[in-house]
């Protein structure tokens, strides 16, 4: 539930009074822009984050997971820190650490192997299960690109403001519910839950930050699969990594839902560091037989 939440507002999350002191933005001066320029800069916007989805699949990175309760006092119940690694369909978590413990270099070499074998699996296009691993894949990106185009019909988009933020210079953008967007899709239904505010680097044209709070509960298969509660708050940043290549730095997810009949809180943020580009199958199967082969020391340990 929380990955399609997280997809269905690809473009934004969580609101600005709960971010840290250290994310503040300074004011700047601005002239207001026409509508047409507005959807023309937006339009932009969107195709380069379809740019930079389909770059992510071709980079390792880590991650810090760190689960807590919620509250004005919030405390750590798990910290953990996985390799993600691209396998072509999609990616593997590698764990680093949990709470302060480094993995077993045993348990590392063994979780490379699994990498490994699930790269040689996808090698082999006629493999079953290779078929049904890109299959889903696919699935994936066209909710997601689904979700993404879908905002240019289910928002009315208004420029707000012009601020600093992260040293980059932003239009400050405001998606409102448009009370005419019928939505095509499941993924398309989350975006009018949501109401969602963006900050677009002015030169870039590129995603800096993404914030939505949902609006109304969600439910699931009609509500007997599961329900996401009103009032949930989520939040995505976003920075440059390579020219034109925008990426990910930071998740945060607040909320209540319900799956099936047990209701559950999460209280979530990701933290994406160390990116390095591997590019394809073959080439990430060549690192790691080649890690294999000469053991290093356990990457990424903060």
């Amino acid at each position: 539930m929380r990955r399609f939440v997280a997809n269905a507002i690809a473009v934004a999350a969580l609101t600005l009074s709960s971010l840290p002191p250290a994310l503040a933005q300074d004011k700047l001066p601005f002239q207001p822009l026409s509508d047409a320029e507005i959807r023309a800069r937006t339009d932009k916007v969107i195709a380069n984050q379809h740019a930079n989805d389909e770059a992510l699949e071709q980079y390792e990175r880590v991650e810090r997971h760190v689960d807590r309760t919620g509250g004005e006092n919030p405390r750590i119940l798990e910290d953990k820190y996985f390799r993600v690694v691209p396998t072509g369909p999609g990616t593997m978590k590698i764990l680093l650490k949990t709470n302060g413990a480094a993995t077993d270099s045993a348990e590392y070499r063994k979780q490379l192997l699994a990498w490994k074998n699930t790269l040689e699996i996808v090698l082999k296009p006629n493999d079953s299960r290779t078929k049904t691993a890109y299959a889903k894949a696919e699935k994936r990106k066209r909710d997601r690109a689904d979700i993404v185009n879908g905002t240019r019909e289910a928002f009315t988009v208004k420029l707000v403001a012009r601020e600093l933020v992260n040293g980059h210079d932003c239009d400050v953008i405001e998606l409102t519910s448009n009370p005419s967007f019928r939505p095509r899709s499941t993924a398309q239904e989350a975006l009018t839950h949501a109401v969602v505010k963006i900050w677009i680097d002015r030169n870039a044209l590129q995603l800096v930050r993404g914030e939505a709070r949902i609006t109304h509960d969600m439910s699931f298969g009609g509500g007997l699969l599961g329900k996401l509660y009103r009032g949930g708050v989520f939040y995505l940043e976003q920075a440059e990594f390579a020219p034109g290549v925008w990426l990910p730095t930071r998740y945060q997810y607040d909320f209540t839902a319900r799956k099936f009949l047990f209701t559950y809180e999460e209280h979530q943020f990701i933290e994406i560091t160390h990116y390095r580009r591997i590019g394809s199958p073959e080439q990430a199967l060549a690192v790691v037989r080649s890690e294999l082969t000469n053991p290093k020391p356990i990457p990424g340990d903060p």
